[in-house]
């Protein structure tokens, strides 16, 4: 079974798959970029220490490494498709809600919420997309996935510089609250996991769907045999302690510093990227304007991220892009001039997102399909815990009067850190099948 769905030719299916999964993503990052442009408004109108700012861009990462966890888990023992779509409605729904809050303290409790939801999507969604595409465009197609997540960082710049503006910051939760009629494309769209049906026994199903690709892709129709209705699988004890086996245990310690250090350097920047530029003698129209140009050379990042990540291997590429991340971080945070500030802050944002696709395309590969699901979930909240310490750090420490050149070599340092442990930890996934990496 699993073999004909990996000899599978590359289709509409897949494509459909990536789209479908890609606007999920582009509403999670449009949600997270909106809190980072209404931020400096907010500091503004309600008059928010640097402490309380850096509060509200953590308790949404305190919600996501709850929700990873939790949505990794379920996803094991009910299905990818469903906690897919709760995990959406929670978090638009939430999003939603934050336009109507009177005040700091609800606005806290209803972004924990949209963090939840999202927390949760984003491993899920990755971990459905990859036990669909063949491991020999897997990691192209993963990273096109994670690239999505530069859209909806755009949108959030158009909004901020278009429409908040005009309308006031919270108009900009009412558009993020959109994805709640997303559910129903995905419900009708999206197929269960073959991988998942298999291990939960049910065959026929799993066979119904591969089928029905094959018919689609032009493949001709044969007969499943008694070999094609086995998975070819060990299944493994869905288990924490699963995940620190001899077996994975370098594995996990790999992706868990990895994930902290990601999450922690890019929330760290990125959640207060309009706060620092403005902090800088800007406008907040100019800073927006600027951290728009900074944004468009994420797509760039990306799309070469996709194309090495299948030619030089998940590892270097993945370290390459850290090591990179960690430069541009550090001459960002020394620009003297707006043109460096552009260049610096477009290579920050270049290499850090191309890290990001890689990230999303290695981590699943690492597991097999019993504890797929709690392995992504895992390391991922694990790095929202970095994500709840960076702008909590970072308004501290503006708040002790640090210099931002000060700030950064903070984050450069990490970006080396996490780069060096993937050379020295990491293992090869490209072009190949998940059976064989389990």
């Amino acid at each position: 079974m699993l073999d004909r769905l990996n000899m599978l030719p590359v289709s509409s299916f897949h494509y459909k798959l990536l789209v479908v999964a890609g606007i999920g993503w582009v509403f999670d990052s449009m949600d997270t970029g909106l809190i980072a442009f209404v931020l400096p408004l907010l500091i503004k109108e309600w008059g928010l220490t640097g402490a309380q700012a850096g509060m509200l861009g953590s308790i949404g990462l305190i919600g996501m490494a709850l929700g990873a966890v939790i949505a990794g888990t379920i996803a094991d023992r009910i299905g990818r498709k469903k906690v897919f779509s709760l995990t959406i409605l929670l978090y638009s729904i939430s999003t939603g809600i934050c336009a109507v809050v009177p005040n700091y303290e609800s606005l806290l409790v209803f972004r924990f919420l949209v963090g939840l939801g999202l927390g949760g999507e984003l491993p899920v969604a990755a971990t459905l997309v990859t036990e669909y595409v063949p491991g020999r465009v897997r990691g192209r197609f993963m990273v096109m996935l994670e690239s999505f997540w530069a859209i909806g960082w755009l949108l959030a710049a158009l909004i901020a510089y278009c429409i908040i503006p005009v309308t006031g910051w919270r108009a900009a939760f009412i558009i993020g609250a959109v994805p709640a009629l997303y559910t129903v494309i995905i419900r009708s769209h999206l197929p269960e996991s073959v991988r998942y049906l298999l291990k939960e026994g049910r065959t026929q199903e799993a066979c119904r769907i591969v089928a029905d690709l094959e018919k689609k892709s032009g493949v001709p129709f044969k007969p499943f045999t008694a070999t094609d209705l086995t998975a070819h699988e060990r299944n493994i004890s869905p288990s924490f302690i699963t995940l620190w086996s001899d077996r994975f245990i370098k594995r996990t310690v790999m992706l868990w510093a990895v994930w902290f250090g990601i999450v922690f350097s890019y929330y760290g920047i990125f959640m207060w990227l309009p706060s620092l530029v403005f902090k800088q003698g800007f406008a907040v129209v100019k800073t927006f304007e600027y951290v728009l140009i900074m944004t468009l050379s994420q797509l760039p990042g990306y799309y070469s991220a996709a194309w090495l990540v299948d030619r030089l291997g998940r590892r270097y590429t993945l370290s390459l892009f850290l090591l990179c991340s960690g430069i541009s971080s550090y001459f960002f945070g020394h620009a003297g001039s707006v043109t460096a500030l552009l260049f610096w802050g477009g290579s920050m944002s270049f290499f850090n997102l191309g890290a990001w696709g890689v990230v999303y395309t290695y981590t699943p590969e690492l597991y097999p399909t019993s504890i797929r699901g709690l392995g992504c979930g895992w390391a991922a909240g694990f790095g929202r815990i970095g994500g709840m310490a960076a702008p909590f750090l970072v308004g501290a420490l503006l708040s002790a009067s640090w210099d931002i050149s000060g700030i950064f070599y903070i984050f450069a340092s990490v970006f080396v850190i996490i780069s060096i442990i993937v050379i020295s930890l990491g293992t090869e996934s490209k072009k190949k099948e998940l059976e064989s990496l389990s």
